[in-house]
């Protein structure tokens, strides 16, 4: 019996399953970690698009509202939005935008789940005079 219990015999098999296992908690592991990733840059685009609009318009209200809707579908986020100006915005004056909205983080099921705030900013430059 106690040379069964110290033959090496066998151990590479063990060594395997270990790796195989350990190699797929993190593949498993990347496979939820990267939709956050990927929520963050349609934010970033986002914030871009609505910044945009706003210097087009010259204005925060119904084309911004419009555009917020747009992106909305598109994305699938329904982040919280927060402007530095309300109303017309004169030629050359900074408006600012940002974007605030929460990604969970289901690990493994409820297990390990967390969420994890995530927040974009974009600023332009008005591009209408208004007289």
């Amino acid at each position: 019996m106690q040379r069964v219990i110290v033959s090496r015999r066998g151990e590479g098999y063990v060594d395997v399953v270990v790796i195989v296992l350990v190699a797929m908690l993190c593949i498993a592991l990347a496979l939820k970690v990267f939709p956050v990733f990927m929520a963050q840059q349609q934010l970033n685009t986002f914030a871009d698009e609505l910044a945009r609009e706003a210097e087009i318009a010259g204005r925060i209200g119904q084309e911004t509202s419009q555009r917020t809707r747009e992106l909305q579908e598109q994305t699938g986020l329904n982040p919280a939005i927060e402007w530095s100006k309300t109303g017309t915005v004169q030629i050359n004056e900074e408006v600012t935008v940002i974007l605030r909205t929460t990604v969970n983080i289901g690990l493994f099921g409820n297990f390990g789940s967390f969420p994890i705030e995530l927040s974009a900013a974009a600023t332009g430059k008005s591009e209408v005079y208004w007289k």
